[in-house]
């Protein structure tokens, strides 16, 4: 009996729920993918054929090459636990749309873009505000403009603005020329500014170092993101009494709401050893992550090579992970959209998204099929913890439990 008065539901007995977001890790398939500028457009298969193969035996043991045909990574006869795909619903293709659909908020309309750069109706305001002018003010590469411009922006101190294929306000300032916090008001600024019809989906602080030549962008990167238009699925586990320990930057992505404690983190490494650390302090609820570096470092910059190494190094963690868990413990692992690195375009895609569950408590070769909404994932994890919901989206929990 699902009780929504009270917030819960029967209990599952599952203690914690860890989900972990791969950033852009994509299989393709989207059946809009067309319209988004993205047909053939599939991340995780196309790298993998690029580099001959990729060697992912732990994500294989869990049924990824029954999701999707990736060179490397053999069906398993019986996955371990449950797998399946989503389909996203909102219209979008970026980090804020896909990890708010995740948590239950479908949105309506996407959220502005800017390929030509920003509108003097955004820049003058900010400009006066922060009392110096910009550089930049154009869609760019986060390395390439900085190489490009990072030498300007020491001599003159004018901060560097740019946005992307996706729905981001940019500003990058070297650490020597613009201190951190400097940065970060500057940002805190722009989200003010940007409301109504030029409310973007997340503004980025991005500090870099060094010279001329050899610009290194540091790890104090942050998100100020708009809040979502309606709770979550963070609010109703939060609300219920249970923690919501983020990992990276999922409560920048979320601007902290409904989180009881985040632990931000620079690299995928450091986001598995957080991980394990939030989920040993987790006394009942989820630990959510998102590891960063698979987009960040590797999408964005069509590393095909780094992007297949960041792969065999995150599933040769896979091991402690689940080593980790006790009894009643679940592992989520998906992702929020795809960027192909193999593709001429830097920008994310758009492409189903794989879903891969296990834990000593979920079933072993439960077919999960294509989901019709990132926001099953959300109601999953719901009703694991036994809290309820009145978001969208359809649990699979009671189709891959043991027992209840």
């Amino acid at each position: 009996m699902d009780d929504r008065t009270t917030g819960t539901t029967d209990a599952t007995g599952v203690r914690a729920v860890v989900l972990i977001v791969l950033d852009s890790v994509g299989i393709g398939g989207a059946p809009d993918a067309r319209e988004f500028g993205d047909a053939g457009s599939a991340t995780l298969p196309n790298l993998a054929r690029a580099v001959g193969g990729v060697s992912l035996p732990g994500l294989a043991r869990l049924g990824l090459g029954n999701v999707a045909s990736v060179e490397g990574v053999d069906r398993a006869e019986k996955p371990a636990g449950a797998y399946g795909c989503m389909t996203e619903l909102s219209p979008g293709k970026d980090t804020t749309t896909g990890h708010w659909e995740i948590a239950g908020v479908v949105l309506d309309t996407p959220f502005p873009l800017y390929p030509d750069g920003f509108p003097a109706e955004v820049m003058e305001p900010f400009e006066h505000g922060i009392g110096i002018g910009t550089l930049g003010n154009v869609a760019a590469s986060g390395t390439e403009i900085i190489d490009r411009l990072g030498a300007e922006h020491m001599s003159t101190g004018k901060p560097i603005v740019y946005t992307s294929g996706d729905s981001v306000f940019q500003i990058a300032a070297h650490v020597g020329v613009v201190p951190l916090q400097r940065l970060y008001d500057m940002c805190r600024l722009a989200r003010d500014l940007l409301r109504g019809p030029h409310e973007v989906g997340r503004v980025i602080a991005r500090p870099f170092e060094g010279n001329p030549g050899s610009f290194i962008r540091t790890s104090d990167r942050h998100d100020f993101s708009v809040l979502p238009p309606r709770s979550t699925v963070l609010d109703d586990i939060s609300g219920a009494g249970l923690e919501v320990r983020a990992v990276g930057k999922i409560s920048d992505i979320f601007g902290g709401r409904g989180v009881t404690s985040s632990h931000p983190t620079g690299s995928n490494e450091e986001g598995v050893d957080a991980i394990l650390e939030e989920l040993h302090e987790l006394e009942r609820g989820l630990v959510w992550a998102n590891l960063v570096d698979f987009d960040q470092s590797y999408g964005h910059r069509n590393d095909v090579e780094g992007y297949a190494k960041a792969l065999e190094s995150f599933d040769a963690r896979l091991p402690d992970i689940l080593g980790s868990f006790g009894p009643e413990d679940v592992l989520i692992v998906t992702a929020d959209h795809g960027n192909d690195p193999t593709t001429p375009s830097t920008d994310h895609s758009r492409e189903r998204v794989p879903v891969l569950c296990a834990g000593p408590v979920i079933a072993a070769g439960v077919a999960l099929g294509t989901r019709a909404s990132f926001a099953d994932c959300g109601a999953t994890v719901a009703e694991l913890l036994g809290v309820g919901t009145s978001g969208p989206g359809t649990s699979w929990a009671h189709d891959m439990l043991k027992s209840l």
